[in-house]
């Protein structure tokens, strides 16, 4: 988008991309995701779920189970009916999209609830218990469906959407966790999750914990399991944009460092180093951050967001491109905007627009002009959000929508690069001028973030066929397809609660 005013254009330079850059930062995200699933102890982090076990037509256990999603910002609770296992030719792609295939599964009774910020708070007890008399609400509904027929112990399957250490699939210990939660990190899930029910269960059965698991993995495992491999597309990727950034990919078990082979396979699955199991990447981490800081991506603004964090340093990539943060981001160029460059006295701007987070990536998403071009609305957007106090004008207006589109275009520039880099890392696309048959490589994605904050969507596959035009020139061998897996987190739950309930 060309910005109409060159005072701002010039402002907001920091924040360019460009064809050579993208280029290198995909070469550099490959390099340095190679280097962290051999090497990092905290990213690209194994879950028990090897590739093998996720194909639709595996023999498996069709019923019901009980699943939990626990986001960054709410819970959702519901049954998950996986249906039998039948032959499919996988998904068409029209449109950038899939046609609508038979379902493999169905969710019942489902239940959601936001995660109030006294909640993120309390400590693990009252967290839990909270979230325990939420599942009880479910399952209370659930006995009295006698078409599910409930087990007198039920398998259940939860998604937990933050950094886990594992070596088995039914146990997980929390690492640091972020997104506003104080819960401190070496916390046993199952155990409180089990314990938060059972203090509020009354007669209903008890639950079993038969899977545990990221939410990027969830996605990408209600992805693949969805989506067959055919002979010329082939699942591979679940992305997370929304409060959060995550990707999850299966990865060759070669490739991980010595301490991350230790997780055993289920009966019947090979685990030699050419089998593939899912990583968790927390691409977002600092371990992700050396590439864009040799190609000078990280601003002032970036910076100064970082040092304010819970957590500085801590998610550098998530900072610049989760829909938590991106708000939070354009708040402090706007500020910086309209003192150092309009000429406003600081204490003349509308309290909320001076206060941390007072400008939501929310709010954003929907801030622009109509279809004819016009933004005679925004001004009023502004005055409704901000108060009538500060003398807002159409350009002033304009000028915080470029700055939320910059910042909206940078972030899809950095996504597509580690979505393509990521996908290299681990093999997916292959060299460039090896002669391989042209394949569809498809990526699951979910989030609010990638697909309301202004273009990120299309900017993003937009930058991903370019970096792959860059590499391969105008006919790559291998197209990169955005499929849509929203209920990813609560379905994927499911499906390893039945797909794991012998491990």
């Amino acid at each position: 988008m060309a910005i109409r005013n060159s005072a701002l254009k010039d402002f907001l330079k920091p924040l360019g991309t460009n064809s050579p850059l993208l280029h290198q930062l995909v070469k550099d995200f490959c390099i340095t995701f190679r280097e962290l699933a051999a090497d990092s102890h905290d990213q690209f982090l194994p879950t028990p779920v090897f590739e093998s076990t996720l194909r639709p037509c595996q023999s498996r256990d069709e019923g019901v189970y009980l699943a939990i999603d626990i986001g960054g910002s709410n819970l959702r609770v519901a049954f998950v009916e996986l249906f039998p296992a039948v032959e499919e030719q996988g998904p068409k792609l029209t449109n950038g999209g899939p046609e609508s295939t038979r379902p493999h599964l169905r969710r019942l009774h489902e239940k959601a609830w936001p995660i109030e910020e006294h909640l993120k708070n309390e400590q693990a007890d009252q967290l839990f218990g909270w979230i325990g008399t939420c599942i009880t609400q479910v399952v209370r509904i659930g006995k009295q469906d006698p078409s599910l027929e409930l087990p007198s112990e039920i398998p259940m399957g939860v998604t937990f959407s933050f950094p886990m250490v594992q070596d088995c699939l039914s146990h997980a210990t929390l690492m640091s966790m972020g997104k506003g939660f104080a819960i401190t990190s070496d916390l046993d899930l199952g155990y409180h999750l089990v314990n938060g029910y059972e203090i509020n269960r009354g007669s209903l059965p008890p639950i079993r914990i038969t899977a545990i698991l990221n939410d990027s993995v969830a996605t990408m495992a209600s992805f693949m399991y969805q989506n067959p491999e055919t002979d010329i597309s082939k699942p591979a990727m679940g992305l997370i944009l929304g409060t959060g950034c995550n990707a999850t990919i299966p990865m060759k078990l070669s490739s991980l460092h010595e301490s991350k082979r230790k997780v055993k396979p289920p009966p019947g699955y090979s685990s030699s180093g050419d089998a593939k199991i899912a990583i968790n990447t927390e691409w977002s981490i600092k371990g992700s951050v050396g590439p864009m800081k040799k190609l000078g991506l990280i601003t002032r603004w970036d910076k100064d967001l970082d040092d304010a964090s819970e957590l500085p340093g801590f998610q550098p990539f998530e900072y610049m491109t989760a829909g938590r943060y991106l708000g939070e981001l354009c708040r402090l160029i706007f500020v910086e905007y309209l003192t150092d460059i309009r000429g406003f006295k600081r204490d003349t701007l509308p309290q909320k627009i001076k206060t941390r987070f007072g400008i939501s990536t929310t709010f954003l998403s929907y801030f622009r002009p109509n279809h004819a071009g016009e933004a005679g609305h925004l001004r009023g957007s502004l005055e409704d959000e901000f108060g009538r106090v500060f003398p807002w004008t159409e350009e002033i207006a304009l000028d915080l929508y470029e700055i939320a589109v910059a910042v909206e275009h940078r972030a899809a520039f950095l996504v597509a690069a580690a979505i393509v880099g990521l996908l290299q890392s681990a093999g997916y696309i292959p060299p460039p001028k090896s002669e391989v048959p042209a394949k569809n490589i498809l990526v699951g994605y979910t989030g609010g973030c990638i697909t309301k904050f202004q273009m990120y969507l299309v900017d993003t596959r937009r930058f991903i066929d370019q970096a792959l035009e860059l590499e391969y020139g105008a006919e790559p061998p291998v197209r990169i397809a955005l499929l849509p897996c929203h209920d990813g987190g609560i379905e994927g739950a499911g499906i390893l609660a039945g797909v794991s309930k012998g491990y």
